[in-house]
């Protein structure tokens, strides 16, 4: 009978933590908890497709970390330009340029506390100094930074921007 009582400690141990690996917590006294979205995780080849477009949609794309405060600061005037546009043919992407060792301690909480509705994805690519002028030629690699484009122009901020200059340069590519 020991045994068995040990055998299903074990289990139950086991099944905790590989849910919690998940994103879910499961146990006997908790509800189950799952995780709206799973953060995407990019290197630059793999980021490269959202940096371009052929459509007329229209592209936000603020490069920003957790750990930078002017960042944190503008980060409520990204959503409320994806809410106010997202039926107007804007997207709104926010690259994290978190640490991975982060990613769980600061980014995916900070992405629920904030309830972040704009789509948030990782770059962890160590090789700035190949993939930051491919961003922008002029880009020194200081956060925050945001490039906005559609298929007919493209214009890149290495600066932290209030809600009215956001929508000012959005409007610029809006037809």
């Amino acid at each position: 009978m020991r045994i068995l009582c040990l055998l299903v400690l074990v289990l139950l141990m086991s099944c905790k933590n590989e849910s919690q690996k998940n994103g879910t917590v499961v146990d006997a006294h908790s509800p189950v908890e799952v995780r709206e979205r799973p953060l995407e995780i990019y290197d630059f080849e793999g980021l490269k497709p959202f940096l371009k477009t052929t459509s007329d949609t229209v592209y936000v794309v603020n490069f920003w970390a957790t750990w930078c405060a002017p960042c944190i600061k503008e980060m409520p005037y990204f959503e409320t330009l994806n809410a106010r546009y997202k039926n107007k043919n804007v997207e709104v992407l926010l690259v994290s340029l978190d640490f991975p060792k982060k990613y769980d301690s600061h980014l995916r909480p900070f992405i629920k506390k904030n309830g972040l509705q704009s789509k948030v994805v990782a770059l962890d690519d160590a090789d700035f100094n190949s993939w930051i002028p491919q961003v922008d030629p002029d880009w020194s690699g200081s956060i925050p930074a945001t490039l906005i484009f559609n298929k007919d122009k493209r214009e890149f901020y290495e600066q932290s921007f209030t809600y009215d200059e956001l929508e000012t340069e959005l409007l610029k590519f809006i037809k």
